[in-house]
């Protein structure tokens, strides 16, 4: 199915007397035109044996290829949108605009420096305290994946060659499929047997992890994705992929986005009754 952009109005196009609703779709085909960048850019440093590796204070690595891709996103962002704020994982926030662009250069580092494939930029844009447009992109396995408001949620190499996700139609838990990252998290904030006994409810649990368990929910093919502990710019790029193909990313507790300081995300029809599980 190829992408079909909705109709939307440009600077000056507006006929008198229209009230056209805000659409993202510039800042969307924007996103991509970094994404392809940084793709090269990351993948240029994937398995290169002079790959500089350091540990943060938090515990957790950081490479020069995340670095490096955050300063490049950061450049072009600065050029193409002055007025908007950027929250960037290595770099923090800067400027102060009610648009904020929400970055992830690198997410799965470990993932990144160790040679397995399964890691992706995240770049998010978040209108007050909305998030409208989010892009994933996963170039070592070939995979895209992006959502603005009220477009729906879209998988492909491309804008123009794309085909557009929904979630599934399980409604048993006992039919549903759970992606998750590690038991660690679920026992450091006593949520441990909670997190089991779903785990022994489900019909499949496998621990694919980060960016992915979430894609897999928006694609149709999982239908729980649930982490204890993140930060805003590991989820914000998630979360309107996964509604706008139907589904529910909330916190923990109930909140709904990015903001609760963790994700649970499913198909809609299963979240209510697996919070009981994990909240």
């Amino acid at each position: 199915m190829s992408f079909t952009q909705p109709p939307h109005w440009s600077a000056g196009s507006n006929p008198a007397g229209q009230n056209p609703a805000r659409t993202y779709e510039d800042d969307l085909r924007l996103a991509h035109v970094i994404a392809d960048q940084v793709d090269s850019l990351t993948m240029s440093r994937f398995r290169s044996i002079d790959l500089r590796v350091e540990t943060k204070p938090d515990s957790t690595l950081v490479s020069d290829a995340d670095r490096t891709a955050e300063e490049f996103i950061r450049a072009q962002l600065h050029r193409a949108r002055t007025r908007d704020a950027i929250v960037g994982e290595e770099y923090g926030a800067a400027g102060n605009g009610a648009r904020r662009w929400i970055i992830d250069p690198i997410d799965g580092t470990h993932n990144f420096v160790r040679g397995v494939p399964v890691w992706a930029t995240l770049i998010a844009l978040a209108d007050g305290d909305e998030v409208v447009m989010g892009l994933v992109s996963a170039p070592a396995l070939g995979r895209r994946w992006w959502a603005a408001k009220g477009s729906g949620a879209w998988t492909g190499k491309s804008l123009a060659a794309a085909s557009r996700m929904t979630v599934s139609g399980v409604r048993r838990i006992e039919d549903a499929s759970f992606s998750y990252s590690s038991l660690s998290g679920w026992e450091e904030r006593g949520k441990l047997d909670g997190f089991l006994d779903l785990t022994r409810r489900c019909w499949r649990t496998r621990g694919y992890g980060d960016f992915w368990s979430y894609m897999l929910v928006a694609e149709g093919a999982a239908e729980i994705a649930a982490e204890p502990e993140l930060e805003v710019y590991d989820m914000a790029a998630l979360v309107p992929i996964v509604t706008e193909a139907g589904g529910r990313f909330t916190s923990l507790d109930g909140a709904a986005g990015p903001w609760g300081g963790n994700a649970l995300a499913t198909n809609g029809a299963v979240h209510d009754e697996v919070q009981v599980y994990l909240g």
